[in-house]
């Protein structure tokens, strides 16, 4: 077939596709820039209900000099990382920013099927106290299938690949020619939990983790190039309680750790913040909530960027 033979094919069908409305995760599959540094958004929605693949709990995924690198691992990450082009096997690193469900529940599976499918090296899984239980524990509740894997497949010990590290307010890791650092933010009655700041070379990243309004991380996230932060939409809330049998007990907890759309703005401008990616949603499942209501409470203190995020949404560096 002559060059200009595939070109016309090639306009053709892109031709043939405009104004059709794909589903986000084949645009962003087909589109996905493979070689380059880039932040994925994996999973956007927040708390641990599931309702679709469409939007499922908290994880994002960086990729920075071809190292794959994890944050959370809510319900749906590995087939959400399947979707954004990475091979399981290459995961070196995993950081968990505490010790709720849609944002642990999935770590012993991804890292299962991450050595099911070939893993060979060490995966460091960085989170707070608590974690080496937690995967002790797992690979107990499997101890059936590992073994026999390992003696009839011929695998390595899982057990021996993964190393966990527990993680502290700090500097975590220096030393991979990236930093990271930690700090505690507010999530009662979670005292071990983190927002996190990644230095990949002239780029700065950081993650809110879930919190309440906290000031000190304007400071912490000083001059971000994506600042990933955890939104909560106050009138929302009151109408979703009204749904729940445990209506007065869940709202007070809610409010204690999540951060009103406002104040959120409140923390990127004081951050001087490049860019701010609304993240892990509260309430998730509010169909009135359309992206324009979230800007909207959000620029009420930010006149920045803002990009209300969406499960397999890239940036790239």
């Amino acid at each position: 077939m002559s060059n200009s033979r595939r070109a016309f094919i090639r306009k053709s069908i892109v031709l043939a596709t405009v104004g059709i409305n794909l589903p986000a995760s084949f645009c962003n599959r087909k589109l996905m820039s493979r070689n380059k540094d880039r932040l994925v958004l994996l999973g956007t929605q927040g708390g641990p209900f599931i309702r679709s693949f469409k939007q499922t709990p908290s994880s994002s995924l960086i990729v920075y000099k071809g190292i794959p690198i994890v944050v959370d691992t809510g319900y749906g990450v590995t087939l959400k990382l399947r979707e954004a082009g990475i091979e399981l096997p290459t995961l070196r690193y995993i950081f968990i920013t505490h010790h709720h469900s849609d944002h642990n529940l999935e770590l012993g599976p991804l890292l299962y099927n991450a050595w099911l499918a070939g893993m060979k090296d060490t995966i460091h899984v960085y989170a707070p106290a608590g974690i080496k239980e937690l995967l002790v524990h797992y690979w107990e509740s499997n101890r059936f299938d590992l073994e026999t894997r390992i003696q009839d497949e011929g695998r390595p010990d899982i057990r021996k690949l993964v190393t966990a590290h527990v993680l502290s307010e700090g500097e975590v890791l220096a030393n991979s020619g990236f930093t990271v650092e930690a700090l505690r933010n507010i999530h009662p009655p979670i005292e071990n939990s983190f927002a996190l700041k990644f230095k990949l070379g002239g780029t700065i990243v950081v993650f809110s983790g879930d919190t309440a309004y906290f000031p000190a991380l304007a400071r912490f996230a000083s001059n971000s190039d994506y600042l990933i932060h955890e939104a909560m939409f106050g009138p929302a809330v009151d109408e979703m309680v009204k749904r729940r049998p445990n209506a007065s007990k869940l709202k007070a907890s809610i409010l204690s750790h999540h951060t009103l759309a406002e104040d959120v703005g409140k923390i990127a401008k004081q951050a001087n913040a490049k860019r701010l990616i609304l993240n892990h949603f509260v309430p998730p499942d509010d169909k009135t909530l359309t992206d324009q209501v979230w800007i909207d409470a959000v620029r009420t203190n930010f006149s920045g960027e803002i990009i209300v995020g969406k499960d397999l949404l890239e940036f790239l560096f």
